[in-house]
C-alpha cells in the first residue's frame, strides 16, 4: 500500500477497531461508539455513531512511500515501511513487551543499489517473508523478497550504508534477500496469490504482469499489458485480480491469463486506488484522483475461462461517503460488512458503511422477502386482530377465500358472502343477487318453459332494465294492517315490479306477495330494526311493533327499540299533528339508519321520500324494493338511472341488482376491480354472461340453464349428466351448434358421461359413478382459442404437454401456473 505525501488509511488485520493513518508519520487510531468515547484532545467524529480516538504516534521514519502491516497476531502493530532511498524499515505503533517484537523493531532491509521502493507486500502463510518492489536499476533486481528473521552480516554492507544507517554496532541492517527477482526491470505493485499454499507472487512490472514461483525462480508467467498497477486479488475468488492503468480497471483471471476477462468503463481521470472487499464477494472499489465519490462494481457471475466467452454481468454504482471535501484514500473494513473509512488529503475520516441493493421477492402467500448483503428478511402480514389491525391485502384475502372454497357453492349460491369471511357488505349483497336470479331463474323455467317467453332472460338484465319494460302497473290504497283506517299513500303493482321484489329478496318467487318468510329471516339474524322498517313499509305497523319489542328483549337487545315501538305507536297521518312535527325534528338525531327511514316514510308526503331514498347506509336492495312499491312509473326509471349511475361510478357490488349480468354489469365490476383489485370475485360472477356464441355474440349461458340439476349453480353452462334431460348443443339465439371438444369432438353441451372417450381415458374418466359438475365445463386456451370438456382437458394434460388439436404446437396448460397442479384424486 503506498503512501506519498497524501494520506493512506490500513486497518489492522488483528484488531477489528483499530487502524493506521500514513503520511509523513504514522498515526494510530481505535475506532468506537460515539457515546462512549470521552471528549478529549485526539477524538475525532467519524459519524454519528462512531468517533476515533488518536492512540500512538510514530515520527521515525521518514521518507516514507509504502506501509504494509505484519499478517500475524503475535507482534502486534508491527509495521514494514518502504522509503525513499528504496530501504525497508520495521517499525511499531505504541508500546510491546513481546520479545520478537523488540528484536524486529528498528531491522532494515537495505538492497544493493539506492532507489525507491513502490510497493510491500507480507507472505500471509510465511509472516517471515516480505517482498519489497523498487524502481528500475540496470544491474539490479526489483523484486526483493526479504527474510525478517535473517542475521546481519557485517562483511556484507558497504562502509558508507552503514553510515547512512547510523546502526552499525547494533546488528539491525540486512542486505542479501530471500529471493530476487525482475532483473532491470522496475515493480510498481505487488500481491501474494493464495494459490500453491501462497508461494506465488504477482508483480506488476514495468510493461506485463508477472507470476513468479518461488518454488522454481527461473520460470516466470507474464502477460504484457499497461494495467500494472494496484494489482489484488479477490478474497473470495483466488483465481481473479484487479489491476489498473490511468483511469481504466482490467479483471484478470489467472487460468486464462493471456488477456483480460473483460475492462470496467474507462474513468475521466487516473485511478489511485482499487479494493476488493473482503465481506462481500465480487464487489470492488475504485478511486479517482480528485474525487469525492467512490465507485463501486457489483460483480454478479464469475467469469468462466472454459467455453464461449459470455460478458459478465456488472452493475456499477456510485457512493459519496463524504460531501464536502476530497477523498485521499480507502478502506474496507476486514470484517464488518460493506464498512470503510475513508480520509481526505488534510485528514478529515468518515465512517461509511455501503448499503447493498434490495432484492424484492413476493412469495405465493403473499408475504414479502427482500435480501440485503447477508441477510434474508421476511415482511408478513399482522395477524392480529381488531380495529387496530390493518387490512389485509387483497391477495391474501382471495387466498383464504380460495382454500375455504368460495364462489363454490352452487346449492346455496348466498352462502359464498360466508366463505369469503362474511365482513363484506358489498359481497353479501352480490351473492344474495346471483342467488335470487338462480331462485327466479328456475322458478320461470318449470312454470314458463312452454310459453318461450323472454321473462327469463330479464332476469338476469337486472332491475333497470326491468322497470322499464315495466307496463300495466296499477295504483292501489290499503288500509293499514290491523286496523280500518285508510290510508293515502299510493302503492303501485305490475308484474315487473313483483320480479324486481322477488331479486330484492323481499318477496318469495310466485304470483303471492308476502314478506312474511323475509321478515322471520330476518329476525332470526338479529337485524330488528331492518324487520321493522320492512314490516312497515308493507303497512303493518303493528307488526313494526312487535319486531321492535322482540328485538329490545332479545339476549343481546337494544332496549331503545321499546323507545321507538313505543313512537311508533302513536303515529297518526293528521298534517298538523305534535306527532308529526317531533318524529320530523327528531329523527335525524337516531343513529341507527332503518329507525331513521321508518319516521322519514311516516313524515313524507306521499311520491316525496327522499329521506328513504337517499338514506345512503340502507342497503341498495330495501331502497329499490320500496322505490317498486311507493314511486310512479315516472318516477321509479329516473330513481333507479341515477342509483345505477352512482354504483357503477364507486363500483360498488350492490349495484348488480341494478345493472344485472349485463355491460353495465360489466362496466361497475370493471369499477370493482380497480378499486380493490378483487379479480377472483369479479371472474366468478361474469362467468354467467359472457360465454358467448362465435356466430351471433350472444350468451349461451340461459340456453344452458334451461337444463335443470341437482346442485344447479350460476356456471349453467356446465350441463348435468343425467341422461334424462335434453342436451343443448346449440346457440340460443342463431341456433348455431356450439364448438366441439377436441378430444371426443361432440359439441359442447353434450354432458361428459355420454361422451366416447379413447379407451386409455375412459378407466380415467369414470372412476367415481358420479362425475364432477366441473368436468362438464367449458373449458379453452386463451392463446390458441382451442378447448373441450374440462374433464376430457385434465386428462390430456396429465400425460401431454402441447394442445390436443392436430398441427396446434401450443403449450396449453404451461401458460399458467396452475398447470403445475396436481389434482387430488392423483394424489
Amino acid at each position: 500500500m503506498s503512501s506519498g505525501y497524501k494520506p493512506d488509511i490500513l486497518w489492522s488485520p488483528h484488531h477489528a477497531d483499530r487502524y493506521v493513518i500514513c503520511d509523513n508519520e504514522l498515526s494510530l487510531y481505535r475506532i468506537g461508539p460515539a457515546g462512549s468515547s470521552e471528549t478529549k484532545a485526539g477524538t475525532l467524529p467519524l459519524s454519528e455513531e462512531t468517533a476515533a480516538t488518536l492512540l500512538a504516534i510514530n515520527s521515525d521514519t521518514p521518507y516514507m512511500k509504502c506501509v504494509a502491516w505484519y499478517p500475524k497476531h503475535e507482534p502486534e502493530c508491527l509495521l514494514a515501511v518502504g522509503q525513499a532511498n528504496g530501504r525497508v524499515v520495521l517499525t511499531t505503533l505504541g508500546q510491546s513487551h513481546n520479545s520478537k517484537c523488540k528484536e524486529l523493531m528498528g531491522k532494515e532491509f537495505v538492497p544493493k543499489h539506492a532507489r525507491q521502493c513502490n510497493t510491500l507486500a507480507w507472505n500471509p502463510v510465511d509472516s517471515n517473508w516480505l517482498a519489497a518492489g523498487l524502481d528500475k536499476h540496470r544491474a539490479d533486481f526489483s523484486v526483493l523478497i526479504w527474510d525478517i528473521s535473517s542475521k546481519f552480516s557485517p562483511e556484507a554492507v558497504p562502509a558508507e550504508k552503514v553510515r547512512m544507517s547510523g546502526d552499525a554496532d547494533s546488528g539491525l541492517v540486512v542486505t542479501k534477500p530471500l529471493y530476487e527477482l525482475g532483473q532491470n526491470d522496475a515493480c510498481l505493485s505487488l500481491c501474494w496469490l493464495p494459490r500453491d499454499h501462497q508461494k506465488l507472487l504477482l508483480a506488476g512490472m514495468h510493461r506485463n504482469l508477472a507470476i513468479f514461483d518461488l518454488r522454481n525462480t527461473s520460470q516466470k508467467t507474464f502477460v504484457n499489458t499497461k494495467a500494472i498497477q494496484g494489482v489484488t486479488v479477490d478474497p473470495h475468488f483466488q483465481d481473479r485480480v484487479a489491476s489498473f492503468f490511468e483511469g481504466q480497471v482490467a479483471i484478470w483471471d489467472l487460468r486464462k491469463f493471456e488477456k483480460p476477462v473483460f475492462t470496467l468503463t474507462e474513468q475521466p481521470k487516473p485511478l489511485t486506488k482499487v479494493a476488493w472487499c473482503p465481506t462481500r464477494m465480487g464487489l470492488l472499489a475504485t478511486l479517482t484522483r480528485d474525487s469525492n465519490i467512490i465507485r463501486l462494481y457489483d460483480m454478479q457471475h464469475t467469469p468462466m475461462p472454459f467455453g464461449d466467452e459470455v460478458e459478465p454481468t456488472i452493475i456499477e454504482r456510485s457512493v459519496q461517503p463524504c460531501s464536502e471535501s476530497i477523498i485521499s484514500s480507502f478502506a474496507w473494513h476486514p470484517s464488518a460488512q460493506n464498512r470503510m473509512v475513508v480520509v481526505s488529503p488534510n485528514r478529515v475520516m468518515n465512517d461509511f458503511t455501503v448499503f447493498e441493493r434490495i432484492s424484492l421477492a413476493w412469495s405465493s402467500t403473499t408475504s414479502l422477502m427482500w435480501a440485503c448483503g447477508r441477510h434474508l428478511y421476511e415482511c408478513a402480514e399482522d395477524a392480529g386482530q381488531g380495529a387496530a389491525a390493518a387490512e389485509k391485502d387483497i391477495a391474501t384475502k382471495m387466498r383464504e377465500r380460495a382454500q375455504s372454497r368460495y364462489g363454490h357453492d352452487t346449492v346455496q349460491v348466498w352462502r359464498n358472502h360466508v366463505l369469503a369471511g362474511g365482513d363484506d357488505t358489498q359481497l353479501r349483497s352480490l351473492w344474495y343477487t346471483l342467488h335470487y336470479i338462480l331462485q327466479c331463474s328456475t322458478y320461470t323455467e318449470n312454470v314458463e318453459q312452454k310459453q318461450q317467453s323472454n321473462k327469463q332472460s330479464l332476469i338476469y338484465s337486472g332491475i333497470k332494465n326491468i322497470v322499464k319494460s315495466s307496463s300495466g302497473t296499477t295504483e292501489t290504497r290499503r288500509c293499514w294492517s290491523g286496523s280500518d283506517r285508510q290510508t293515502d299513500v299510493p302503492r303501485y303493482h305490475s308484474e315487473e315490479r313483483s320480479l324486481a321484489l322477488q331479486l330484492c329478496g323481499w318477496i318469495s318467487r310466485g304470483p303471492d306477495i308476502d314478506v312474511e318468510p323475509f321478515l322471520k329471516s330476518l329476525e332470526q339474524e338479529g337485524e330488528w330494526e331492518r324487520a321493522a322498517a320492512v314490516a312497515l313499509f308493507n303497512l303493518d305497523i303493528r307488526r313494526a311493533i312487535q319486531i321492535l319489542h322482540k328485538g329490545a328483549s332479545s339476549e343481546k337487545g337494544d332496549l331503545n327499540l321499546n323507545v321507538v315501538a313505543m313512537a311508533l305507536s302513536g303515529y297518526t297521518d293528521e298534517k298538523n299533528s305534535l306527532w308529526r312535527e317531533m318524529c320530523s325534528s327528531l329523527r335525524l338525531q337516531l343513529k341507527k339508519p332503518y329507525l331513521c327511514i321508518m319516521f322519514a316514510f311516516l313524515t313524507s308526503e306521499p311520491g316525496a321520500y327522499d329521506g328513504v331514498l337517499y338514506e345512503s347506509r340502507v342497503a341498495v336492495r330495501d331502497r329499490v324494493a320500496f322505490a317498486c312499491m311507493f314511486l310512479n312509473d315516472a318516477q321509479l326509471p329516473r330513481f333507479i338511472e341515477k342509483l345505477t349511475n352512482e354504483m357503477k361510478e364507486a363500483g360498488n357490488l350492490e349495484g348488480i341488482l341494478l345493472t344485472g349480468l349485463t355491460k353495465d354489469g360489466v362496466d361497475l365490476m370493471e369499477s370493482y376491480v380497480d378499486r380493490t383489485g378483487d379479480v377472483q370475485t369479479a371472474s366468478f360472477c361474469m362467468l354467467k354472461v359472457f360465454v358467448s356464441c362465435n356466430f351471433c355474440g350472444k350468451s349461451i349461458s340461459y340456453s344452458c340453464s334451461a337444463i335443470p340439476h341437482q346442485g344447479r349453480g350460476f356456471s349453467q353452462y356446465g350441463v348435468s349428466g343425467s341422461p334424462t334431460k335434453s342436451k343443448v348443443t346449440s346457440c340460443p339465439g342463431c341456433r348455431k351448434p356450439l364448438p366441439r371438444c377436441a378430444l371426443c369432438l361432440m359439441n359442447m353441451g353434450t354432458p361428459v358421461s355420454s361422451c366416447p372417450a379413447k379407451a386409455d381415458e375412459k378407466a380415467d374418466l369414470t372412476r367415481d359413478k358420479k362425475l364432477a359438475q366441473f368436468n362438464n365445463w367449458f373449458t379453452w386456451c386463451h392463446n390458441c382459442r382451442h378447448g373441450g370438456h374440462a374433464g376430457h382437458m385434465l386428462s390430456w394434460f396429465r400425460d401431454h404437454s402441447e394442445c390436443p388439436v392436430s398441427a396446434c404446437t401450443c403449450k396449453c396448460m404451461q401458460l399458467d401456473t396452475t398447470g403445475n397442479l396436481v389434482p387430488c384424486d392423483s394424489v
